[in-house]
């Protein structure tokens, strides 16, 4: 992976200890006159062992504790609800992280796995209409640290192993870029998580100069991308982000890379009645994606109350991915999970924030 901003070290607001790699540690203990070994200690104690004190590090020396203690900070999370679906065993957690805020995740259980979807930043600013994420826009970028921690908290409390990772909760990855690359190369980390970037899944709504920035680390990762429309008119008027990129733009950064990491582009298109679903506008989403290696996921959209945009009947679903499949356009419908515990995206959030 090339290289990324580091922590600078001792800033003033002190070492988000989850967020740094274990080369950081190796810098930072033999600044403080301490064995290389520490590093990989401490690294232990916040990945495997999952502590949330540092003095619960038992095999480290007090004078080593209390240096930490001083300079460093430990930016979990805390759960402070969970819904678990009745039809499927969807899990939904609300997380509270510092600065008196709410985040969302979800575990979803499949036969080839566990599949966690985590937020990356409290809210988002990128405006999507039919979304209940973006109503009260962002309040601020997560850390990698916070991403890591709700995976962790999930297999604490599950008490089973994630074994894929979905960055599609509340906001938009490429938004809070460097922290989410950080939390890519530390879930990436063998002696951390030990997940495989092929299990991790990056969903953006199409900010194209940083598909191009991730192109660039040549990562093995998944990148989704919300589409959403066949042309610049319809997404226009459901996706902000679309009157700063082209669809035109968007597709040449989605074709080069996936050109260059040989990795399927997924294209997430939420369908809503009677604005993006018709038949034309299937022919003519085919005819735009017929060149590039790519799948599309359909998703009968997720209504929001505060919104105006009504799901696609099951026939009309269907319908539209009979039109892809003859163009030659793989495509799937996304089984929707924990319809009774409000999973979609920044719903429970929204209603707790309510209360």
């Amino acid at each position: 992976m090339a290289s990324i901003v580091d922590v600078k070290f001792c800033p003033d607001n002190g070492l988000e200890m989850l967020s740094m790699i274990l080369g950081q540690w190796q810098v930072v203990v033999k600044e403080w006159g301490e064995q290389t070994f520490r590093a990989k200690q401490i690294f232990d104690w916040l990945h495997h062992k999952h502590i949330t004190e540092i003095d619960d590090m038992t095999n480290l020396p007090k004078s080593l504790r209390e240096k930490l203690k001083k300079y460093c900070y430990i930016d979990g999370v805390k759960q402070v609800k969970k819904l678990v679906s009745e039809i499927d065993g969807t899990t939904k957690y609300l997380f509270e992280i510092k600065d008196n805020l709410v985040i969302e995740s979800v575990l979803m259980k499949y036969n080839y796995g566990n599949t966690a979807c985590i937020s990356t930043q409290a809210g988002c600013r990128m405006g999507c209409q039919f979304c209940a994420s973006t109503l009260d826009g962002v309040e601020r970028n997560l850390t990698a640290g916070e991403m890591l921690s709700q995976i962790y908290e999930i297999q604490k409390d599950s008490g089973e192993r994630v074994s894929n990772v979905v960055l599609m909760g509340s906001g938009e990855p490429l938004d809070n870029y460097t922290n989410v690359i950080r939390f890519i190369q530390l879930a990436n980390d063998e002696k951390g998580l030990h997940l495989g970037q092929r299990h991790i899944t990056l969903s953006t709504c199409g900010l194209v100069e940083n598909i191009y920035r991730l192109l660039e680390l040549d990562l093995q990762i998944t990148l989704a991308v919300s589409l959403h429309a066949p042309n610049d008119t319809i997404r226009q008027s459901i996706m902000p982000i679309a009157k700063k990129y082209s669809m035109e733009e968007l597709l040449k950064a989605c074709k080069q890379y996936s050109d260059a990491t040989k990795r399927r582009i997924t294209f997430e298109y939420a369908l809503m009645k009677g604005v993006n679903d018709s038949d034309s506008c299937a022919e003519e989403l085919a005819s735009k994606l017929h060149h590039m290696l790519c799948h599309v996921n359909l998703i009968p959209v997720n209504e929001v109350k505060e919104r105006n945009y009504n799901k696609s009947t099951e026939q009309q679903v269907q319908r539209f991915a009979q039109i892809l499949q003859q163009k030659g356009i793989e495509v799937t419908v996304r089984r929707k999970l924990g319809s009774d515990i409000e999973a979609a995206c920044g719903q429970l959030r929204r209603s707790y924030q309510k209360k």
